[in-house]
């Protein structure tokens, strides 16, 4: 099928383009057209006063729809936590486990293989949050099982995972530079978060080549005067690090000069979780956010799409930099710009219709 969308306006990725429409082949993107000129053998399908935008990837997501991944650990979670993503805007997602034990590391990745053998949609792999973490700034994870990483659990994880395991979140004075070595050369991402490194410890994780850091502000050391601590290192270097623009785990002033002081490096996560009162990690639904049951804040009520309307209405990011840090950022850091995050020739077709609001008026999956 060839289909021609129009839109008011169009974000490319890198600019917003006005009266052009977007030429789509089955799945694939082949060029931009004025809408005034579009070639007879499309179909036009014309989309109205909105702005199609490339559709949002998130890197952090532990469930939707009422179901949590790591609870539950079944192909039906992932399939719901897809459903969720797709209301936000979102079409790309990496599925998140919190610190937990190996064997449900392990059951979770079984459960991504057979989410892809069946045909499941959207996920890109899975994030390890933990379990090589700091206690000391563990957050909602539970303490008895973060551990202090051993070489040949981590090879067995990593050989266990090919392929499934995306990204590890590790505090990086917690594991030695053999393990971070380990770890990216198996082409997994490592990201530096959960630590409570001080700022030399954070930046020679980062001179050992972690690219990211995981949720900027939450659960790592604060920048201070005299110690700059894990936030400095995170501005002082070339690390990319994502960020929860709900104004509960972080204000939006902090977003705003956070973005300034970033710029590319900055992307947009959800870190969205699903309630759950049984089991080891209970979240429950207070307003605007989820805690545990003793109140400590354990996950966001995000979407993707309201991520950028807060980025613009409230910390005061421009338009089109918000569209960038939910999709061409985070595709960037996983390599997977040659197919996702702006609207140029070869790229798939899945983009996000927001009305004037920035509100999502309609997704546009796999060009349908």
């Amino acid at each position: 099928m060839q289909t021609a969308f129009l839109a008011q306006r169009i974000f490319d990725g890198s600019r917003i383009l006005e009266e052009q429409a977007v030429l789509v082949h089955d799945d694939e993107i082949v060029g931009l057209a004025p809408a005034s000129d579009i070639p007879g053998k499309f179909n036009k399908r014309d989309l109205g006063d909105v702005l199609l935008a490339p559709a949002f990837m998130d890197l952090q997501i532990y469930g939707g729809n009422g179901k949590l991944f790591s609870t539950e650990l079944t192909v039906e979670a992932l399939e719901a936590t897809y459903e969720s993503c797709l209301q936000g805007g979102c079409t790309q997602f990496m599925i998140t486990m919190a610190t937990n034990s190996i064997d449900k590391f392990l059951s979770g990745i079984d459960r991504v293989r057979d989410y892809w053998a069946r045909g499941g949609k959207g996920l890109i792999g899975m994030h390890l949050e933990g379990p090589y973490i700091s206690t000391a700034k563990r957050g909602a994870h539970i303490e008895k099982f973060i551990k202090r990483p051993e070489s040949e659990e981590v090879k067995m994880l990593l050989d266990k995972g090919r392929n499934v395991i995306k990204m590890i979140t590790l505090a990086p004075e917690c594991c030695d530079r053999e393990i971070i070595d380990m770890v990216l050369r198996n082409q997994v991402i490592g990201s530096a978060g959960h630590s409570n490194a001080t700022y030399q410890e954070a930046m020679d994780g980062f001179e050992a080549g972690i690219p990211v850091a995981t949720h900027l502000f939450n659960a790592m050391s604060p920048l201070q005067g005299r110690q700059p601590g894990m936030v400095g290192a995170i501005y002082d270097s070339t690390a990319h690090c994502s960020i929860v623009c709900d104004g509960v785990h972080v204000d939006f002033a902090s977003v705003r000069i956070s973005q300034k002081i970033m710029q590319e490096r900055l992307f947009f996560i959800t870190d969205a979780v699903a309630e759950v009162r049984h089991g080891e990690y209970q979240h429950i639904f207070k307003s605007d956010r989820y805690t545990l049951p003793d109140g400590t804040l354990s996950g966001s009520t995000l979407t993707m799409s309201g991520a950028v309307k807060n980025g613009v209405e409230k910390a005061g990011i421009e338009l089109t930099e918000a569209l960038r840090m939910a999709s061409l950022y985070p595709a960037r850091l996983m390599k997977l710009d040659k197919k996702y995050g702006n609207i140029t020739s070869g790229r798939k077709a899945d983009f996000a219709i927001l009305d004037e609001g920035l509100n999502l008026r309609t997704l546009i999956v796999e060009g349908e």
